[in-house]
Parts: C-alpha cells; sequence; structure tokens
C-alpha cells in the first residue's frame, strides 16, 4: 500500500465515500485519490487524446502526470497528490482535455 498523505494513527478504521465516474467507492483517511483506485481494482485514471490508450498512476508522487482525473470543484488534478474527502466526486479523463473542464 502506498504511504497516507495524512497521519492516521488512531483512526485506522475511520473511512469516507467518494464517488469515481458516480460509483461509490470508500476509501480511508488520509489516502490519495489515486490509491483508492488501485484499491478499488478500477486500474485507469484516463486515456490519451490520440490513440484513446489507457494510462495509470505511475511513479504515485507527481512527476509522470498519469493519474490526471476531474475532481469536482477543483478540475483536473493529480489523483496522487489529491486527499480523500467525504462526498469527493471524481470523473476519469477521456480523450482530450476540453479548456476549462470540470466535473
Amino acid at each position: 500500500m502506498f504511504r497516507l498523505l495524512e497521519d492516521d494513527r488512531g483512526r485506522m478504521e475511520s473511512t469516507v465515500t467518494i464517488e469515481i465516474d458516480g460509483y461509490p467507492v470508500i476509501a480511508r483517511i488520509g489516502e490519495t485519490v489515486a490509491s483508492a483506485l488501485l484499491r478499488e481494482g478500477a486500474f485507469w485514471s484516463r486515456t490519451t487524446p490520440v490513440s484513446g490508450a489507457r494510462r495509470a498512476p505511475y511513479c504515485m508522487m507527481g512527476v509522470c502526470f498519469d493519474c490526471l482525473m476531474l475532481v469536482e470543484g477543483e478540475g483536473l488534478v493529480r489523483a496522487c497528490q489529491t486527499s480523500v474527502r467525504d462526498g469527493l466526486k471524481v470523473q476519469r479523463q477521456t480523450g482530450p482535455r476540453k479548456v476549462g473542464s470540470s466535473c
């Protein structure tokens, strides 16, 4: 498992519900959207604009940008750098990015 962004010692059982492409996903407080996505078994976060090939979180440290996803209220973000919070709505990025796109 990946390192949590927040220290949750004593809160290991604390969970929140996020929504990925309209489906509810239970996530642990302190984990990232990318780790929740991978743990859920939904192994891709976006498609490439030219070929439509699926891409997945890769480096998990914000360098490769393969984990870009649309987060409600924030637009396109790196899922590996975004902490989950209750009620968060996330969509996979498919096709070419639209300027000013948001959920």
